[in-house]
């Protein structure tokens, strides 16, 4: 596991790889559900501007790192 990404969402054993690519980190992936959560409540996004994407882009992202630090730290 990489310190930064968490490593493979979905690691799978290397005999079933077909080139290099793992797919997405468990960053991007903890991220996607930190973001699918703001956006699903309304009180915290309302309309789509680009500084609301930009914050919600941001703010997932920042939840991602800390789920990612926690799971370090068990």
């Amino acid at each position: 596991m990489t310190d930064k990404t968490g490593g493979a969402a979905f690691p799978v054993p290397a005999t079933e790889l077909h080139g290099t690519d793992t797919g997405m980190s468990l960053r991007d992936f903890f991220a996607a559900k930190a973001m699918n959560g703001i956006i699903a409540n309304n009180a915290m996004i309302d309309t789509a501007t680009d500084q609301t994407l930009e914050w919600v882009s941001k703010n997932a992202y920042q939840m991602a790192d800390a789920m990612l630090k926690a799971r370090s730290n068990k």
